[in-house]
C-alpha cells in the first residue's frame, strides 16, 4: 500500500467541485434567486438584439386556482422551444399572460362578498374581482418560475390591465367596422347556474339520463293528408273515425311548450301504419324500430309518401290550442327517432335555422333562471328539467304519449358547474360566420397554417365549417363591456359608432372599466357623445365573452408590444383549444386583419395516470407539479415532459418519474466525469487543434458533431423525446460504455501535459460544451450549473450561446466510423466474457485478465494495426490476435459480431501498482520494481506514445 501511495501524486486523478448529487429541490431555488438578481432574462434580451425574431405567443391561462400538471406541461414545452430557438440564433422573447375576466372569478368573489348590486356595489365588486385575479396571477407566476421557465415576468400581459381592456374595445370596433357583428334572438347554450350564455368552448359533454318519448301530433285536416296520400296510393281508404298522427321522438320533453313545427326530410320515404285504434306516420327506415320499442306487433303499412309531399300540412300541438306546420329540413336523419323532428326554434340551433326558412316564431318561454316564465300555460314557474314529469303527465291526459323510456346519452354540460345546460333564445350579440364571408376566409387561413400534429387541421376545419354564429355577449359584471349604442326603435347602431369606440377606449385606458359602467346619461348629453338625438339610443349593458378577450391577444399583445410581431410563428396549447383559443384567435384575427395570427399551431394532449385515467381529485390520482419540484426538482419534471410523446395522452406516475430520475442521473454523472477529467485544463493553453487529436478522440468529436445535427433537427421539429433518447444513448453507449471507459487509463496514467492526455481533454472539452447546450432547453437548471464548471470564461448562462461550433476535422487516413462501430461491438462482446470470469471468481477486475481474439480476415485487417493499444480498448492487460480457424473448441463466439471468437483467462503476470495492468515487465526496473515499462516511462522518462486510443 505504501508503494501505491508513492505513485498517487504521479496520477491525474479526476477532480471537480461539480456535485455528484443534483440535490435539485434545494439547489434550484438558489439558481432562481441568482437569475433574478442578475436579471438574466433582461440581459438575454439585450444579448439577442439584432437577431431574426421567433415569436411563440403565450395562450393565457385563467387566473384562478393553483397550477396543475397540465399547466406545467404547457409552460415547459413552450420554454423548451423558446430556449432551443435562442440557441439556434433567434431573438425569441417570451411574454407570459393571463386571462382575468369572467364567471369563475365572479363566483369566487360572490362567495365572500355577495352578489353585485345586493350586498356590494358593482364598482366594489369589480375591484374585488381585480384584486382576487391579481393574487391568483402572483401565485401561478411563482409556480411557473419555479419550473425554470424564463420570460418577461416583470411585464406579463393581463387582460384586466386598462390598456388591454381598452384594446379589447378597439378590437371589437374593428370587428364591427368590417361588418361581422349582428344582433339576434338565436338559441344559445345557456347555463342556469351561471345565468349566462356560454361559448362553444365552455361546453363539455357528459352522460345524462333523460326521458325519451314518442309523441303524437295529429293532423288538423285528415282530408288534406288523404288527398296527398292518394297521389301515391289512388285507392287508399282510411277509417275516418280513427286519429292520424305524425310521431316525433325527443329526449327534451320540456321543450314541447315551445314547439312551432314538425320537420321531415324532403327526400325520405315515409309510411302510414294502421294500428289497432289509430294511424301513425313514420319514416320507412325507422318504423320497425319504433314499433319494437313501443311493443307493438300488430300493424300494417297502408300507404307510402315522400316527405316533400307533406310540406305545410298542419298538425295540432299535443297540448296547446295551436296548429303547427310540417316543414322540411336536411337535418332530419334516420340515425335514431322516428324520422319526424319536433321543432322549437327557441331551443335549438338546427331548429332555428330550419325555422328561418318558414318564418316560424322564435318562442322562448324559459327565463334566465331555467324556469318557465309567468304566463306559460300549464308550466309557469317550473324549472325546466323538473317540468319533464309534468309534460309527460299532460301528454298522457291528451292521449298524445305513444311511448316513454329512460336513456343514458351524451348531453352538453357547463364546464364550470358540471351541470346540464339548455338551449334558449335570447337577444344576444353575435359575430356572424357568413354575413361577410368570415367562415370561408377563416377556412382559407386554416389551409395556409401548419398544424402539428397534422390531424389538427381537419379538426379545426370541421369545427369552423359546422359552427353556428359566435355569441359574444354575456350578462355579467366582471368583464369588458360591449360598448355599443343602439336605436330604441330600429335597433341600428349609432352612425358614429367607430368614433364612439375610440372615445370609450381612451376613457377606459385612463380610468378603467368603471368609466364605462358609470358613464351617466347627463354626461353623455353634456359632452354630446350621441348628438342631439341622444334620447333615441340605448346603451348596451352586456359584457364580452371572455373567449373574445383572449382571442384578441394578437391585437392587444402581438401588435402592441415592440419586442413582438404579427403574426406569431407559433401558438402552442392543449388539443382542446381547437375549439377554444386557437379558434377564437383565428376568427377575430381574420375578422380584423384578414389573416391568421399564427403560422404554426402545435398541440399537446392531456395528462393521465398509469391506468390512462384523467387526473381527478375524487379519484385521488392527481400528481401536482409543486410536489414533484419539492421532492425531485423541476429538472426531473422538465425531463419527463421532454421524454413524452406529447401529441397524445401523456402518462405520469411515480414509477415513470423514477425512471426519468435515473436517466437524469446518467446525464449528470456523464457531465461530471468529463468535468472531473479536465482538471488542470485551460482551453486557451491546452486545447489542441483537430489535426493533433488521436483518432479515437477525433472520432468521438465527429460522432458528437453528427449527433448535434440530429438533435437540432429534432428541436426544430419539436420532437423533444428524440433529443432525450439520443442524448441519453450517447451518454450511456458512445461515451459511458465505450469512449470514457477507454480514455480513463490515458487520462489517469499519462504525463499531465502530454499530447495524448491533452488530446482526450480537448475532446472532452468539445463534447461537454456541446452536451451542455443540447440539454439546456430541457434541463435548464442542470445545464446552467454545468456551464459554470466548464474550463474557460463563459457567459452568464449557456442560453446566451448558440449551438457549439466544433472545429473542422475529418477522420482523414485514420480508421473510419465503421471501424469504431466494430470496436464498440467487440468491446461489448469481450465485456460479457470478462463478466462471466468475474462471476466465477476467476478475476476481480477486467484488468486482471488476458484476452485471446480469433478473428476472420476482415477483423484481422481492422485490429492488427492497433497492436498493443487494443488492450486499452478492451480494458484488459494483454490481447493477442490469431486467425479464426485457430480458435479452440472452448472459444466463445462473439454475440452480434460475426467472425470473432474469444478466450479469456486470468493474467499470469504481476500487477503494476500504478496502472493496475498485469505486465511481464513489472519488476524489471530496480528503482521502480512495482511499475510496468509504460508507467516507468511516464514517471521517469519522456512518457508513452499512443497512435489510436
Amino acid at each position: 500500500m505504501a508503494q501505491e501511495n508513492r505513485y498517487k501524486n504521479t496520477l491525474n486523478l479526476p477532480k471537480t467541485d461539480f456535485p455528484m448529487r443534483g440535490n435539485l429541490p434545494q439547489r434550484e431555488p438558489q439558481q432562481l434567486e441568482r437569475w433574478e438578481q442578475e436579471k438574466i432574462y433582461q440581459q438575454l434580451r439585450q444579448h439577442c438584439q439584432g437577431r431574426p425574431k421567433f415569436i411563440l405567443h403565450d395562450g393565457p391561462p385563467y387566473a384562478n386556482g393553483d397550477i396543475h400538471i397540465g399547466h406545467a406541461v404547457n409552460k415547459i414545452l413552450k420554454d423548451i422551444i423558446i430556449k432551443s430557438k435562442t440557441l439556434s440564433g433567434y431573438d425569441a422573447p417570451y411574454v407570459p399572460g393571463w386571462d382575468c375576466h369572467g364567471l369563475p372569478i365572479e363566483l369566487q368573489v360572490e362567495k365572500k362578498k355577495g352578489k353585485p348590486g345586493q350586498k356590494i356595489s358593482p364598482r366594489e365588486f369589480r375591484a374585488a374581482c381585480r384584486e382576487y385575479a391579481r393574487r391568483q396571477v402572483a401565485g401561478q407566476m411563482r409556480d411557473f418560475q419555479r419550473l425554470g421557465v424564463w420570460g418577461d415576468w416583470q411585464h406579463p400581459y393581463l387582460s384586466m390591465d386598462s390598456q388591454f381592456e381598452a384594446d379589447i374595445v378597439r378590437a371589437l370596433g374593428a370587428v364591427v367596422a368590417n361588418g361581422h357583428l349582428h344582433q339576434g334572438a338565436k338559441p344559445v347554450h345557456w347555463c342556469i347556474d351561471c345565468g349566462s350564455a356560454l361559448a362553444e368552448a365552455e361546453v363539455e359533454y357528459e352522460d345524462k339520463t333523460s326521458p325519451a318519448i314518442d309523441v303524437r301530433f295529429t293532423f288538423a285536416d285528415p282530408q288534406a293528408l288523404l288527398q296527398v296520400l292518394r297521389q301515391y296510393t289512388p285507392d287508399l281508404q282510411l277509417n275516418p273515425q280513427l286519429p292520424l298522427s305524425v310521431v316525433i321522438w325527443t329526449t327534451t320533453p320540456w321543450t314541447l311548450p315551445a314547439n312551432q313545427a314538425v320537420a321531415l326530410h324532403p327526400d325520405m320515404d315515409y309510411v302510414v301504419l294502421a294500428l289497432e285504434q289509430e294511424y301513425v306516420l313514420l319514416a320507412d327506415a325507422l318504423h320497425q324500430s319504433v314499433m319494437q320499442r313501443c311493443g307493438i306487433t300488430d300493424y300494417e303499412i297502408v300507404a307510402r309518401v315522400t316527405g316533400v309531399a307533406l310540406e305545410r300540412l298542419l298538425l295540432r300541438h299535443p297540448f296547446y290550442d295551436r296548429k303547427v306546420p310540417i316543414i322540411l329540413g336536411d337535418h332530419v336523419t334516420t340515425d335514431s327517432g322516428t324520422g319526424a323532428v319536433h321543432t322549437a326554434p327557441g331551443h335549438g340551433q338546427e331548429d332555428y335555422v330550419a325555422g328561418l326558412a318558414y318564418d316560424l316564431p322564435v318562442d322562448n318561454p324559459v327565463g334566465p333562471n331555467g324556469c318557465f316564465v309567468a304566463g306559460t300555460p300549464l308550466f309557469a314557474g317550473m324549472p325546466v328539467f323538473k317540468a319533464n314529469d309534468k309534460v309527460l303527465e299532460v301528454l298522457r291526459e291528451q292521449h298524445a304519449l305513444l311511448h316513454q323510456e329512460s336513456i343514458r346519452h351524451s348531453y352538453p354540460h357547463c364546464w364550470r358547474h358540471k351541470t346540464p345546460i339548455i338551449f334558449r333564445a335570447t337577444p344576444q350579440w353575435f359575430i356572424s360566420m357568413d354575413q361577410n364571408s368570415l367562415r370561408a376566409r377563416a377556412l382559407e387561413e386554416v389551409a395556409k397554417t401548419r398544424w402539428l400534429p397534422h390531424w389538427g387541421e381537419a379538426r379545426i376545419q370541421n369545427m369552423i365549417s359546422n359552427r353556428p354564429d359566435w355569441c359574444i355577449s354575456r350578462q355579467r359584471t366582471w368583464g369588458v363591456p360591449i360598448t355599443l349604442f343602439v336605436h330604441k326603435q330600429s335597433g341600428e347602431l349609432h352612425p358614429r359608432t367607430q368614433e364612439l369606440f375610440e372615445r370609450v377606449a381612451r376613457r377606459i385606458e385612463q380610468q378603467g372599466l368603471d368609466a364605462w359602467f358609470e358613464l351617466s346619461d347627463e354626461e353623455l348629453a353634456q359632452e354630446q357623445w350621441l348628438g342631439d338625438d341622444a334620447q333615441d339610443y340605448l346603451r348596451v349593458r352586456d359584457t364580452l365573452d371572455v373567449w373574445f378577450d383572449s382571442g384578441v391577444t394578437h391585437a392587444c399583445v402581438l401588435q402592441r408590444r415592440d419586442e413582438l410581431q404579427y403574426p406569431a410563428q407559433l401558438y402552442l396549447e392543449g388539443s382542446d383549444q381547437h375549439r377554444g383559443w386557437f379558434q377564437s384567435s383565428l376568427l377575430t384575427a381574420v375578422a380584423i386583419n384578414g389573416k391568421a395570427p399564427y403560422e404554426q399551431v402545435l398541440t399537446h394532449g392531456f395528462v393521465v395516470d398509469a391506468q390512462g385515467k384523467k387526473m381527478s381529485k375524487s379519484l385521488g390520482n392527481v400528481v401536482a407539479p409543486q410536489k414533484i419540484t419539492q421532492q425531485l426538482g423541476a429538472d426531473i419534471l422538465r425531463l419527463w415532459v421532454a421524454s413524452t410523446d406529447y401529441a397524445g395522452e401523456i402518462t405520469v406516475s411515480d414509477e415513470i418519474l423514477k425512471r426519468t430520475a435515473d436517466g437524469y442521473r446518467r446525464i449528470r454523472n456523464t457531465a461530471r466525469f468529463m468535468l472531473a477529467n479536465m482538471q488542470g485544463f485551460e482551453p486557451s493553453q491546452h486545447l489542441l487543434p483537430a489535426s493533433e487529436l488521436l483518432p479515437l478522440d477525433r472520432w468521438i468529436c465527429l460522432r458528437a458533431r453528427q449527433l448535434q445535427e440530429e438533435i437540432i433537427q429534432h428541436y426544430e421539429a419539436y420532437d423533444f423525446r428524440f433529443v432525450y433518447q439520443k442524448v441519453l444513448n450517447f451518454c450511456s453507449e458512445d461515451l459511458g460504455a465505450f469512449y470514457l471507459d477507454i480514455i480513463k487509463d490515458r487520462q489517469y496514467t499519462a504525463q499531465q501535459d502530454s499530447q495524448i492526455r491533452r488530446s482526450a481533454q480537448s475532446a472532452l472539452y468539445h463534447i461537454v460544451q456541446a452536451l451542455c447546450r443540447w440539454i439546456a432547453p430541457i434541463l435548464t437548471f442542470t445545464a446552467d450549473e454545468i456551464w459554470r464548471y466548464i474550463p474557460g470564461h463563459n457567459s452568464h448562462s449557456v442560453i446566451f450561446s448558440t449551438w457549439y461550433e466544433f472545429p473542422s476535422m475529418t477522420l482523414a487516413a485514420h480508421p473510419d466510423d465503421d471501424f469504431w462501430r466494430y470496436l464498440i461491438q467487440l468491446k461489448g462482446a469481450c465485456s460479457k466474457v470478462l463478466e462471466s470470469l468475474r462471476n466465477d471468481k476467476a478475476i476481480g477486475a477486467s484488468l486482471d485478465a488476458d484476452i485471446q481474439l480469433f478473428v476472420d480476415e476482415n477483423g484481422m485487417q481492422k485490429l492488427a494495426p492497433l497492436g498493443e493499444e487494443l488492450r486499452f480498448v478492451l480494458i484488459c492487460s494483454t490481447v493477442s490476435l490469431s486467425p479464426l480457424e485457430q480458435a479452440p473448441a472452448h472459444a466463445l463466439e462473439a454475440e452480434q459480431l460475426a467472425g470473432v471468437a474469444i478466450v479469456a483467462q486470468a493474467s499470469p503476470y504481476p500487477k503494476c501498482v500504478r496502472c493496475w495492468h498485469h505486465r511481464a515487465d513489472v519488476g524489471q526496473y530496480p528503482d521502480h520494481p512495482q511499475l510496468c515499462g509504460r508507467c516507468y516511462s511516464n514517471v521517469t522518462g519522456t512518457g508513452e506514445q499512443r497512435h489510436y486510443a
